[in-house]
């Protein structure tokens, strides 16, 4: 039987989510990406969607290329997934998309037709089982960032120098409102993911003017704000916006390869509650609520030197973190439900057919340490020391880690220029040569490696989401 359909919107009230009762909501989930967007480590392609796309549609041509796309977006998500995640105790699902779903470069100011018919059926499976749902706006026309996951091709985030680009995703989410207006099993809308602004203002200009569109249309819904530099910086957020829930994303460096192993010291929990105290001070001084948008350690593979010592440090620190959310009663949302075995909850199977038709290009893809998410550099780094090095002689030291993000360093910059950006937009060719001259039936079989009655779950992850989201509500 469906769980009955809430009366109204959830709404701000105070440091809460509330319900149409005025009862607190704490939303505890995870997000589809790779999905309605796609990115490079969470399917195994180098560089960004669009380069793929293009390579994958020149090999095999218009027929064979939409049928493959329209099934893996078939399978990847499906009532089973929702019903799955149900299960686990979990009550809220974000839905990262791609604007190109939406609109075409080229004709900007008109909705693709059917545009709202994936998303609809990934609402209407949550909603089913009882599971509000996120719309989220991963990607941005220029980049509303310099990462891969802005599906821009560059490494500059040119949105905020383009008052056009801005102007059509306004005009996007103005169509978005309109079009879930009155759905109450959606939980609201996250308008930018990951912004970074340079400039730090221009970012809180687009929130009052896409406040502002949205409003016009849907007063009801809430708004999810990411906070600047990647949901990590509100330093220079002057307001609040009305019925807003206020964003961060709490990695920790301890759960990636690069970062120092998780054993639990006093010295780093305080390092953890540090870093997230920082990132929500903006939220606690103005009695907004607080939604942990995106976090999670990636976890080693079975191929990987000890990949269970290091996998249970990973769910230590992820164990951890949720002990400090619970505390202040956050909102949150895991990154990420389902992948090629990096960091999902659920993966396809070592033995799928995608897994094992590409086993070669990924494992030529992890040498090469092309994905900036998780990489180990071991294999590489004597290629890139020298550039760096060179980098680092002739540019004067009050300018040489000055480019932002200035977190990333100039080393972070190189290795996004050459490595994610230049090496990974042409080896999207070699990727898409694996499927060159496949039948319909194989391809449907390489779609269908991510159908969930295919794909392994990861239990000692989902053990620890399940245990929390039914213990705290």
């Amino acid at each position: 039987m469906a769980p009955p359909t809430p009366r109204s919107c959830l709404r701000v009230k105070g440091t809460d989510i509330v319900d149409a009762d005025g009862k607190r909501v704490i939303l505890k989930g995870t997000a589809t990406g790779g999905h309605t967007n796609m990115e490079n480590f969470i399917t195994g392609y180098p560089g960004h969607e669009t380069e793929m796309r293009a390579a994958m549609l020149e090999v095999l041509g218009q027929e064979k290329y939409d049928f493959f796309f329209d099934k893996f977006l078939e399978y990847f998500f499906t009532s089973s997934d929702a019903k799955f995640l149900a299960s686990l105790g979990l009550n809220c699902i974000r839905i990262p998309i791609n604007h190109r779903h939406f609109i075409d470069n080229l004709n900007p100011s008109v909705i693709r037709p059917g545009a709202f018919k994936l998303i609809d059926r990934i609402v209407e499976a949550c909603a089913a089982e009882g599971l509000y749902t996120i719309i989220d706006m991963h990607t941005f026309p220029g980049g509303q960032n310099q990462g891969w996951h802005s599906d821009s091709g560059i490494h500059k985030a040119l949105f905020w120098d383009f008052k056009d680009l801005q102007d059509r995703m306004v005009n996007l989410w103005a169509e978005i409102a309109k079009h879930y207006q009155g759905n109450t099993w959606v939980a609201g809308y996250n308008p930018m993911n990951e912004p970074a602004d340079p400039d730090h203002v221009n970012l809180q200009v687009f929130y009052r003017r896409v406040e502002k569109a949205i409003r016009e249309v849907d007063p009801d819904h809430i708004l999810f704000l990411d906070g600047n530099t990647y949901a990590m910086d509100f330093s220079a957020f002057k307001e609040v916006l009305p019925n807003c829930v206020y964003a961060v994303h709490d990695y920790a460096t301890m759960g990636f390869p690069m970062g120092e192993p998780y054993t639990g010291t006093p010295e780093q929990n305080d390092h953890l509650q540090k870093s997230y105290e920082r990132k929500v001070e903006f939220m606690k001084s103005h009695g907004v609520p607080i939604w942990n948008g995106e976090f999670g350690p990636v976890y080693a593979s079975a191929s990987d030197e000890d990949h269970d010592k290091i996998n249970a440090q990973r769910y230590n620190l992820l164990g951890h973190q949720l002990t400090i959310y619970k505390k202040d009663q956050i909102s949150w949302s895991i990154w990420l439900y389902k992948d090629i075995g990096f960091q999902g909850m659920v993966h396809a199977a070592p033995t799928s057919p995608y897994i094992a038709l590409l086993a070669p290009f990924l494992a030529k893809k992890k040498r090469l340490g092309l994905d900036k998410w998780g990489r180990d550099d071991r294999q590489v780094a004597h290629v890139y020391a020298p550039v760096i090095e060179h980098f680092r002689a002739e540019i004067p030291p009050a300018f040489v880690d000055r480019r932002y993000p200035q977190l990333w360093k100039i080393e972070g910059h190189i290795h996004r220029v050459l490595r994610e950006t230049l090496f990974s937009e042409i080896l999207c060719w070699e990727y898409a040569s694996y499927f060159a001259d496949k039948t319909f039936d194989e391809l449907d079989a390489l779609a269908a490696s991510f159908r969930l009655e295919n794909c392994v779950r990861r239990d000692g992850l989902n053990e620890i989401l399940r245990r929390d989201a039914t213990e705290s509500g």
